[in-house]
């Protein structure tokens, strides 16, 4: 336990930082998620529209650096290829 008053207001502020980190890391994985469903349902437009607000979220929350910039870069990369398939027509084998 924190015997100072300077140790307990550096625990209070932890305690509000952490919760406040962790709703922003459960908002990643969420709009991850969302982007994901989107594809696994077929809808181009709709994955499409998903991507670019979870891009923007992603944005956000590397530039708070939570996450680093080049997670963030590359699960956009991903996800956008992901996209980028589906909404390219399929190439038929010969």
């Amino acid at each position: 336990m924190a015997n100072s008053a300077q140790a307990r207001k550096r625990a209070r502020q932890a305690a509000k930082a952490n919760a406040h980190n962790s709703a922003l890391r459960s908002k990643l994985r969420t709009a991850i998620k969302a982007v994901r469903k989107a594809i696994a349902a077929g809808d181009a437009t709709q994955a499409n529209e998903v991507f670019k607000q979870s891009a923007k979220t992603l944005d956000i929350i590397a530039d708070k650096k939570l996450v680093h910039k080049n997670k963030a870069a590359r699960h956009k990369s991903r996800l956008a290829a992901a996209v980028k398939s589906l909404s390219a027509p399929a190439v038929a084998a010969e």
